[in-house]
């Protein structure tokens, strides 16, 4: 897994008119994959998975090889908006706070000329009630998106595709969590040595604490246990 296969694989996809959900997936995902069937069943299902988070990049060189490279949500859907500049191609921004998607629809159209961006969709901080979710069929039936990028957190990004792909007239979703804020310039994204040097969810947990807290100082713990448990296990039994 690296960019430029994630982009071709989304593109081919989104060209065959072939539905599916893209989840951007670090140690925390894998964390409640482990401790949730439920979310397990989600993952497993998913179009994609990608390799967030430097310490699954990091895994994967060791395991499989140099190639693989991390695909960070904000990193990929800007990346998605570059391939589509020049090519009939539908996106659709839904999730944020108030006010959030229409700012980061504008920055991306002023950043990408030429893309289209065919609607947005702001959800209420609890589930969609029967007026909403009509809505929301009713707006993303006339935009007709090849990519719906959703900007919520995981798990709640990655349980909401898999519910609402098959209800809504969009071919693929991607959730991106925070690169909503991030490209919307709402919240500062780290130093790109930050993020190469794995650092990053130190930066992040020091910038939203009562948010993050929890997530990085149980779960990055949990994961690097069971890496270290999984390595000692391939050096019993390597792969052939």
């Amino acid at each position: 897994m690296n960019l430029p296969i994630a982009v071709a694989a989304i593109l081919e996809a989104a060209r065959a008119r072939r539905k599916g959900y893209i989840c951007v997936t670090g140690g925390h995902g894998i964390t409640e994959a482990r401790n949730d069937p439920d979310f397990r069943r989600i993952l497993n299902r998913a179009f994609l998975n990608t390799t967030d988070g430097m310490p699954l990049v990091w895994l994967g060189r060791h395991v499989v090889g140099p190639h693989v490279q991390r695909v960070y949500g904000p990193d990929l859907m800007l990346e998605m908006f570059a391939a589509t500049q020049a090519v009939p191609f539908r996106h659709f921004l839904y999730g944020g706070a108030p006010g959030v998607a229409e700012e980061l629809k504008a920055k991306l159209e002023a950043r990408f000329p030429g893309i289209e961006i065919a609607g947005t969709f702001t959800p209420p901080f609890r589930p969609l009630n029967a007026d909403e979710e009509r809505a929301l069929a009713e707006q993303v039936s006339a935009a007709k998106p090849d990519l719906m990028w959703i900007g919520l957190s995981t798990p709640k990004q990655e349980r909401f595709m898999a519910e609402y792909l098959p209800k809504l007239d969009a071919t693929l979703m991607a959730g991106v969590g925070a690169a909503f804020d991030f490209h919307s310039g709402r919240v500062r994204q780290a130093p790109r040595w930050v993020q190469r040097s794995g650092l990053e969810w130190l930066y992040r947990m020091c910038s939203e604490p009562r948010r993050l807290a929890r997530r990085y100082l149980i779960n990055n713990p949990l994961f690097l246990w069971r890496i270290a448990g999984q390595l000692s296990g391939l050096r019993k039994y390597p792969l052939e």
